[in-house]
């Protein structure tokens, strides 16, 4: 998410780049995506996730490590003690500079770890459109400014999205991604005041409260969508209707927005509608402010700069 990028659609990327130049690229990927995710199914999300908050702005920005003179986006408040899925980037690099040296930029690693996430989880897949460079710095200001945070209200939702050039469609489909994972208690806690409204899923609440009233609370995990937790579904959709979307974000959808609350409902009825929605937005959102040619770089270890 380097803030010098330029958002440009129209940068054209490839399906099938690799194909001569490092032609197991692809399998490699899915190879460890798939290892990692057998060992700890929440590491589908962390995968997606971390393509996520790249990609306002594609570049592999939010794989380097702060040095004495540099600082990343790592730190960044929507980063802070939530990213996570490292190592597995790192252990596909390492491989792919062993198969190919020089040749798969970190952020098409990004890119296609997100898809087999989604893929190995059940969801849609979809050709990755590859070609992205790496980028030559970060800004943690502009991760901690353009990342939704998980008590955003639509509004903030819509124009933080659309600041980087997305619909409000694709900010109805891409949300559909908490159907994987887990947050901290912290990251909902505003959910546990309100205990009236139209809304308001009694029992659910209570069950959270239980869960983030322990003496760690504020660390302690809560599951996305209780329902199919490791299982890209439509699901989401559903539990946002019940009252059980778990960030205020979430449950927003359905609470705040006639607008959204109607996309909601299309997706929580058909899942196959969603899945096409979330592909083809999935393929925009990996298109923003990519860095091609001279703009970036390969590197041989995403966590620094070559």
């Amino acid at each position: 998410m380097n803030e010098t990028c330029v958002d440009d659609i129209s940068i054209v990327l490839q399906i099938d780049l690799y194909k001569n130049s490092c032609p197991e690229a692809e399998s490699i990927i899915y190879s460890w995506v798939e290892n990692a995710v057998s060992q700890d199914s929440r590491m589908a999300a962390s995968l997606l996730r971390l393509h996520f908050h790249d990609c306002f702005g594609c570049d592999g920005s939010v794989l380097l490590d702060d040095t004495e003179d540099f600082t990343g986006e790592k730190t960044a408040l929507p980063n802070l003690n939530s990213l996570r899925g490292f190592e597995v980037i790192d252990a596909i690099k390492s491989e792919l500079e062993s198969v190919c040296p020089q040749t798969v930029s970190c952020a098409d690693i990004l890119a296609t770890a997100a898809r087999d996430s989604v893929v190995i989880s059940g969801g849609p897949s979809w050709e990755v459109e590859m070609g992205r460079k790496d980028s030559l710095g970060a800004s943690k200001e502009a991760a901690t400014n353009n990342i939704p945070g998980p008590n955003s209200t639509v509004p903030i939702l819509v124009a933080k999205f659309q600041n980087v050039g997305l619909s409000f469609n694709d900010m109805i489909a891409l949300s559909g991604a908490h159907t994987l994972g887990m947050a901290r208690c912290s990251t909902f806690s505003s959910r546990l005041q309100g205990s009236n409204g139209p809304d308001i899923n009694l029992d659910f609440l209570q069950n959270l409260q239980q869960l983030c009233s322990q003496t760690d609370g504020n660390s302690r995990l809560a599951r996305l969508d209780l329902v199919s937790p490791a299982t890209f579904d439509n699901q989401y959709y559903i539990n946002l209707l019940s009252g059980e979307g778990l960030l205020p974000s979430d449950q927003a959808l359905v609470t705040d927005d006639y607008q959204t609350r109607q996309l909601v409902l299309s997706y929580a009825e058909d899942p196959l509608a969603f899945f096409e929605d979330f592909k083809n937005s999935m393929l925009k959102m990996g298109s923003l402010g990519v860095l091609t040619g001279t703009d970036g770089q390969i590197r041989g270890n995403c966590r620094v700069v070559n």
